[in-house]
C-alpha cells in the first residue's frame, strides 16, 4: 500500500545539521510515502491540508522524522485549508472526521468529528483559510497508543444557499459515533467537490 512518492530536505534541519555534527545526518532527511490508493485522494480534486513546517500533508502519510507527529498531535492548530479550484461566490461545509477510532481494526467509533465548519467562503478558500460557523472545533489527531495508523479524511461540499446546517442535541454530545451519510443527506449537501486524507500513528509508537 505504501508508495514511496519523493524525498523532502528539511532545509532549515539541513543547514542546522551542517553547522552542528552532532545532529543525524538520518535527521535531515524525510521519507515522505503516499497513503494509499483511496476516493479521498483523487488527482483531480486538489485540496491541499497545509500545516506548519510540514506544507501540504494531502494523500501522505505523516513522517516520524522532525517530531512531525508530535507536533501534529500536541502543537500545532488547524491548518490551512487550500482550494484552488473552489467558486468565490459560493459557500461550503468543510468537515475532518477519523474513520477508524478507536482501530481500523475495529473502528466502532466511526465517523469520529474531528472538524465542522459551515459558511466557508469559496474566496476564502483560495487564499487557505477557513472562516465560517464552527460546529465543531478543531481536535488535532491523537491516535491512541498501539492502534496503529489513522486515516484522517477531509472533505468539502457546496453548502445551498437556504440550507441552516446545525448538529442535532445528540450529535453534539458525543464526537464519536458520528453518522456522517445521514448529516450528509439531512442537508441535502450530495457529493463532495474535493476532498482528501492523511495518514499518522501515535507518536509514540
Amino acid at each position: 500500500m505504501k508508495q514511496l512518492v519523493y524525498l523532502l530536505f528539511g532545509l532549515n534541519a539541513l543547514s542546522h545539521w551542517k553547522a552542528d555534527s552532532s545532529i543525524n545526518e538520518e535527521e535531515s532527511i524525510c521519507i515522505i510515502e503516499n497513503s494509499g490508493n483511496s476516493s479521498t485522494c483523487s488527482s483531480r480534486q486538489n485540496l491541499q491540508v497545509i500545516y506548519p513546517e510540514l506544507g501540504n500533508a494531502a494523500c501522505i502519510i505523516i513522517p516520524k522524522c522532525h517530531q512531525f507527529q508530535k507536533h501534529l498531535s500536541e502543537e500545532w492548530g488547524e491548518p490551512s485549508i487550500k482550494f484552488p479550484e473552489a467558486k468565490e461566490d459560493m459557500m461550503h461545509v468543510l468537515i475532518m472526521v477519523d474513520p477508524d477510532a478507536p482501530s481500523r481494526k475495529n473502528p466502532k467509533y466511526r465517523y469520529w468529528r474531528h472538524w465542522l465548519v459551515t459558511k466557508v467562503q469559496g474566496k476564502d478558500l483560495l487564499d487557505g483559510k477557513v472562516k465560517g460557523k464552527v460546529l465543531s472545533e478543531y481536535r488535532p489527531p491523537t491516535p491512541p497508543s498501539g492502534t496503529g495508523y489513522h486515516r484522517y479524511q477531509f472533505f468539502l461540499y457546496e453548502q445551498p444557499d437556504e440550507a441552516i446546517i446545525t448538529l442535532s442535541e445528540h450529535e453534539t454530545k458525543s464526537f464519536g459515533s458520528w453518522d456522517l451519510d445521514l448529516f450528509i443527506s439531512r442537508f441535502k449537501l450530495g457529493k463532495p467537490v474535493a476532498s482528501t486524507q492523511f495518514m499518522t500513528q501515535n507518536y509514540k509508537d
